[in-house]
């Protein structure tokens, strides 16, 4: 009896004594196992950036690498180096994503095609096509399709690159691509671009579909291109299925896609203004551009309260010093969508509007900008007049828009810039959804549509706004996008192997 009493008394010190060592085996193990598995995952990698060199060699010896391989691509490498710069607060914190934007900078795949066609004088024609399956990570490869004769390998990897960043924002599952070709739609017949777009899509389908790449329009592609590119996929295919996005509603478009990138800048600018406790009303706006996100751009802005000053084409721009009405952007897009003449047609329709000859609109005072027409419009030159005319503001609704010399003279003058991947997103925004209802096959109504819109746009402000706080401790809007975009992508490129 005494033994069994002295067993049990030690068996009860062990327990008491092995107890605390049990509890911190316990979560040494859980911490390392579920707590550190990010880590792991990262240790397991190896891209080559693992020395104990200075961050800045290390992101020298990343620039060599790209460059060497991109020499003859100025765009690409104007986009990638605003990404490098942004990121470099992340490298600081895990040499990885060196590696892993070396990876995301390599496109998947490069698909390049010559598009025959005759035209209405029967003569044969040859331009080039292009495909950037840039990245898959977050999903089938999206990204829109772009007719210009400025089109080539450099701006569409510029473009496709800079989407991969701006489609992780929206919180859709969409990889990043992009396309077009150097055909020029200005002046041809509708006969011809019938003819082209038939052309292009018989070259382009084999490498496309609603699970693997799903493109959309851009400068030069509309609805009625993105009309006759799907009519001949489906003749090709035998299918009806969502394998471009920008439709018509009447078979299988989103509403208010065609509004959906310019009304987009519009609630990213609302966000930040918010932020600031002020609002749009009676914002003295200058907008470049009068293609499709300039006008559903003015369009929202005017709704607003706005007043919008300016609008432009390649050939100069209109200056309206009350601000445009409804009626008079709808003279615009008149001129535009249905007679495709130059904006100067404008000054028919209006006594106060003054025309000026192949000059941008940055040398009017303003409280916003909207540059809306195309890469680097604003440049060194053009940040003095915005600095100098008291802009607060600028608000990117095309890809780029603002040379990187251009951004950092902006910012130093306290401007606030929202980058192009966040404030421009809302057009793939609302393609990916577009895509959804395609799978579902359902449509949602216009305000159903916007209400998602405008959620997503307020989801991208807030990742921005995040991130910029988390990495620098201030706002910086250009550096939160860069980082918020790459993270998600980078991260999932790691989970999926890293490869």
């Amino acid at each position: 009896m005494f033994i069994r009493l002295h067993t049990h008394i030690y068996i009860y010190i062990y327990i008491y004594m092995l107890t605390p060592i049990f509890f911190c085996v316990f979560f040494f193990f859980f911490f390392f196992f579920f707590c550190s598995g990010k880590n792991r995952t990262h240790a397991a990698h190896n891209y080559g950036y693992t020395s104990n060199n200075s961050l800045d060699s290390k992101v020298n010896k990343l620039r060599e690498n790209v460059i060497s391989k991109n020499v003859n691509e100025p765009e690409f490498l104007q986009a990638f180096e605003e990404v490098v710069e942004c990121l470099k607060p992340v490298f600081k914190k895990d040499n990885i994503y060196l590696g892993v934007l070396e990876n995301i900078a390599e496109p998947e795949r490069v698909i390049q095609f010559r598009v025959p066609w005759i035209n209405d004088n029967g003569e044969h024609k040859i331009n080039r096509g292009f495909r950037v399956q840039y990245s898959s990570v977050l999903g089938p490869y999206k990204g829109g399709l772009r007719f210009h004769p400025s089109v080539n390998l450099s701006v569409i990897k510029f473009l496709g690159f800079e989407q991969i960043f701006k489609n992780s924002l929206t919180g859709l599952p969409m990889g990043g691509g992009k396309g077009g070709s150097d055909f020029d739609p200005k002046g041809k017949s509708e006969n011809e671009i019938i003819k082209f777009c038939q052309s292009f899509m018989t070259n382009l389908c084999r490498h496309i579909g609603h699970n693997t790449d799903v493109p959309a329009g851009d400068i030069g592609v509309g609805g009625r291109e993105i009309g006759y590119l799907f009519g001949q996929y489906k003749k090709l295919k035998n299918t009806f299925e969502g394998v471009l996005t920008g439709k018509n509603v009447k078979w299988g478009g989103s509403n208010i896609r065609s509004e959906a990138t310019g009304y987009g800048v519009v609630y990213f600018a609302e966000n930040v203004l918010k932020d600031m406790n002020e609002t749009l009303k009676n914002k003295r706006c200058v907008v470049s551009g009068s293609g499709n996100v300039a006008q559903y751009l003015v369009e929202k802005l005017i709704e607003k309260g706005a007043i919008v000053l300016t609008m432009s084409d390649s050939n100069g721009y209109i200056y309206e010093p009350n601000g445009f009405t409804k009626e008079q952007l709808a003279h615009i897009m008149d001129i535009k969508n249905i007679r495709r003449e130059r904006i100067k047609e404008y000054l028919k329709y209006s006594k106060t509007a003054t025309y000026f000859e192949k000059k941008r609109p940055w040398d009017v005072s303003c409280d916003l900008a909207f540059p809306c027409a195309t890469q680097n419009e604003i440049n060194d030159k053009d940040a003095d007049l915005l600095i100098k005319n008291n802009c607060k503001m600028v608000v990117e609704g095309a890809n780029m828009p603002t040379h990187i010399d251009a951004i950092h003279k902006l910012k130093k003058n306290k401007i606030i810039i929202c980058p192009s991947k966040a404030a421009n997103a809302g057009g793939v925004a609302v393609s990916g959804l577009e895509m959804s209802q395609n799978s579902m096959r359902l449509q949602w109504t216009a305000e159903e549509t916007d209400q998602r819109l405008q959620q997503i746009m307020k989801n991208i402000y807030e990742q921005c706004h995040n991130a910029s706080k988390e990495y620098l401790n201030e706002l910086d809007l250009v550096y939160g996008a860069n980082i918020a975009g790459f993270l998600k992508v980078a991260n999932s490129f790691i989970e999926q192997g890293g490869l």
